[in-house]
């Protein structure tokens, strides 16, 4: 029997006056696979993601966590005292914390559905997002909580592991877009939640509209990366 000696390091670490032990392992990645096609994946606020073939992954307990955690905060901060401010890190702590666990989980899902389907994660570049969103007031402090580009960094991170081929793609009007004929019109998007087309009266929920729509520009920006399926293209609807 032949043992395969496994390479790492362990730290133990003192965080916040608890002992925690660090360790890290060394494991080989998986070869690459040739996908048959593009998996789109959406990311949203109500939706964390949702991908192509209709998979959504919801938002709702990162959004409850959000709020209370809002709420404590208002109240810690009007208290004011040292007790008060030491609950406030603790409770932003835990949040952060409950955040990545999300955003782990949701990641190692699509990963999965993709290597399981034979895809590629079409995923959308989202550099400067926060900068180009125009919010109301009362929606700031939810749209910059967003947690989108941990969790991307966090599929590619997987997706590189698991051997899943990933592409960045522009996401301008995916949302406004009809993945079934291409026309792009703001009054599409009806709201947050429905997407009807007003030239072919295609209607779909919003978010996996936009999915395909990513799916599609994953096919046109990269069409050498899939293995051709015979008698369509990867990327065709």
């Amino acid at each position: 029997m032949q043992c395969h000696r496994v390479k790492g390091q362990a730290d133990l670490v003192l965080v916040h006056g608890q002992f925690s032990l660090l360790m890290t392992l060394e494991t080989p990645e998986e070869p690459p696979m040739i996908p048959e096609r593009f998996l789109g994946v959406d990311l949203g606020i109500v939706n964390i993601a949702t991908d192509s073939d209709g998979n959504s992954y919801t938002g709702t307990p990162v959004d409850v966590v959000r709020q209370r955690c809002s709420r404590a905060r208002q109240t810690y901060q009007a208290t004011g005292t040292n007790s008060a401010k030491r609950c406030l890190k603790q409770r932003a702590r835990h949040a952060s914390r409950f955040r990545r666990a999300v955003n782990h989980s949701i990641s190692q899902q699509l990963v999965a559905h993709a290597k399981d389907t034979q895809a590629a994660l079409s995923l959308e570049d989202l550099t400067g997002i926060r900068d180009r969103m125009t919010v109301r007031t009362g929606q700031r402090t939810r749209h910059h909580s967003w947690s989108c580009n941990p969790l991307r960094q966090l599929v590619s991170y997987q997706a590189q592991r698991a051997g899943v081929p990933v592409v960045l793609v522009d996401p301008r009007n995916t949302s406004r877009g009809c993945s079934r004929c291409g026309f792009t019109d703001k009054r599409n998007r009806r709201s947050q939640a429905k997407f009807s087309c007003l030239r072919c009266g295609h209607t779909a929920h919003a978010d996996h509209n936009a999915a395909r729509n990513l799916a599609t520009r994953g096919g046109v920006s990269r069409p050498d990366l899939c293995a051709p399926v015979k008698g369509q293209l990867a990327f065709d609807w």
